[in-house]
């Protein structure tokens, strides 16, 4: 099983390091797009162009399924990437973790990038999955860019700002841009207010990748021999994980995965 993710930068690392845990023995192809990032200041058809030539730089390296592990993308491209791709190749996009988010009952915070907050896109999920509980829509200036570079200072910085912007009452936090799963934690210790109970933070990831394995009718496995191996795609061309990856465990994680040959 070849199963392959796509994004403009490391932020596709949390749902390949879950469809690495669920399935060790899956070959991987990673295809980012460091001549064409960051995605989220394009226009929706720059972007959609720049999706769909790495996309199929992947789809020529034969995966069985495509993850498309970014948010922006998954807004602005995933219709034309099915279009271009599927039925051939089945096409897996990401969507913030709203309906099971609600589904704890308290307030809940959506932590995104400023171009997804607030945008019609995000207001229908709401609409449609938040089931009445209180929302609150964090603009998280800069954190995607810092999390990309793993500038620790940048990332403690924007951290602390969108924590400033969610309010008190909060339960439960959606992370709503893949980049912000590499640095969860983080998150967690900046919005916890003492003396409220355990803040709960839903990511996509492991959806994601559970999704993948249900479109090919497959299991997990995690017991598997881990013997799946690992292309890295930089706009198209064959290279290595970006530095910035290994400041992070997942990143590090696919580090122990043999390269393909």
């Amino acid at each position: 099983m070849k199963i392959a993710l796509m994004d403009s930068g490391i932020g596709l690392l949390a749902a390949t390091a879950a469809v690495r845990r669920l399935r060790p023995d899956a070959d991987l192809v990673l295809s980012l797009d460091p001549d064409g990032m960051p995605w989220g200041p394009r226009t929706p058809q720059d972007l959609t162009e720049r999706a769909l030539a790495v996309a199929e730089a992947a789809a020529a390296r034969r995966p069985d399924a495509l993850i498309v592990g970014c948010n922006t993308a998954t807004v602005h491209a995933l219709t034309a990437l099915r279009a271009r791709l599927e039925p051939a190749l089945p096409v897996i996009g990401t969507v913030p973790a709203i309906k099971p988010a609600a589904a704890g009952g308290g307030h809940l915070a959506i932590w995104a990038t400023p171009a997804t907050t607030g945008s019609p896109y995000q207001r229908a999920l709401i609409s449609d999955f938040a089931d009445g509980v209180p929302v609150t829509e964090v603009p998280c200036w800069g954190l995607a860019e810092a999390v990309e570079h793993a500038d620790e200072a940048a990332i403690d910085a924007a951290v602390a700002a969108a924590a400033a912007l969610t309010p008190e009452d909060v339960t439960t936090v959606v992370l709503g841009c893949t980049h912000y799963e590499l640095v969860a934690e983080r998150i967690r210790a900046a919005v916890q207010r003492p003396g409220r109970p355990p803040l709960v933070l839903h990511g996509s990831a492991g959806a994601v990748a559970a999704q993948a394995l249900r479109r090919l009718g497959e299991q997990p496995a995690p017991g598997a021999t881990p013997h799946g191996t690992l292309t890295v795609l930089l706009s198209g061309r064959e290279g290595t994980l970006p530095a910035p990856a290994l400041a992070y465990e997942e990143g590090r994680l696919l580090q122990a995965v043999t390269p393909a040959g």
